[in-house]
């Protein structure tokens, strides 16, 4: 059963199910089910990468981690990006509420009442964000976030923020912001290295426990939602920890860049 679960499937399928299985092997579902799970093997399952071709990934994941793991003294480390077109969605109905025997529901269809864009910036140190929603996310917001995060950021501290690659984040007038303000020093990520900016676990969590479910009437609704959001987060916050050091990374990376190709 497991050499058959790990062989191509029959026919045009891209996989093995479990009656597929069961019915090429004689034997019941419920006994595929148990010879798969005792070895550990899941063909429903797949999960997805991307290999960074960035010339400078080594240097630029070794400079972001080591900011994470070993921040330097009298700085403040902040990871910063921007959620952009963030859709203020009414349901065309209300939902039911989860009951006993019942899950809750939510209509498929809506209604759409413009976007908005959250400019984030999270403390890597003590878990809080410093987060402005703005109608657009070009360089001028970029800036007035910027200034925000300035005037929020003790006087006296240094300031290490890591951002991805968007042409905002090195348009000409942020380079000139940065030369006004010297105690600010840019970390950019790599190419395809989003993983390495920390505030995307803020983005995912707001998207799952307050965007995705909701229903807003207007952007200044859906604004208002995402400012509570913030301010419980920034009730209760929590460290960001990074766990696994540089090398491990590498280590792993490596030993995916020396897979085989797969046979045609």
């Amino acid at each position: 059963m497991v050499d058959l679960a790990l062989g191509p499937p029959p026919g045009e399928s891209t996989h093995w199910t479990g009656r597929e299985l069961a019915k090429a092997a004689g034997v019941s579902l419920r006994s595929v089910q148990r010879i798969l799970e005792a070895h550990q093997l899941a063909p429903h399952r797949i999960r997805t990468f991307k290999l960074s071709k960035d010339p400078e990934f080594v240097e630029k994941l070794r400079d972001i981690v080591g900011l994470y793991v070993d921040p330097p003294a009298h700085a403040v480390v902040l990871s910063v990006d921007e959620k952009s077109q963030i859709q203020a969605l009414d349901r065309t109905q209300p939902g039911l509420p989860m009951k006993k025997g019942r899950a809750g529901t939510m209509t498929h269809d809506y209604k759409r009442h413009g976007t908005t864009t959250l400019f984030a910036a999270l403390n890597v140190l003590d878990g809080t964000v410093i987060g402005r929603c703005m109608q657009r996310h070009r360089h001028p917001e970029f800036i007035r976030f910027l200034n925000a995060v300035e005037r929020q950021v003790p006087a006296g501290k240094l300031v290490e923020a890591v951002v991805d690659n968007y042409a905002t984040h090195k348009h000409p007038k942020v380079k000139r912001w940065l030369v006004r303000h010297p105690r600010w020093r840019f970390h950019f990520t790599p190419t395809s290295g989003s993983w390495l900016n920390a505030v995307e676990t803020f983005f995912s969590a707001l998207t799952r426990k307050r965007i995705r479910r909701g229903s807003f009437h207007s952007i200044v609704d859906l604004q208002a939602a995402i400012n509570r959001y913030l301010d419980d987060h920034n009730a209760d916050p929590k460290p960001f920890v990074w766990t696994s050091p540089a090398p491990a990374i590498l280590d792993k990376l490596d030993r995916l860049d020396r897979l085989p190709e797969p046979s045609v």
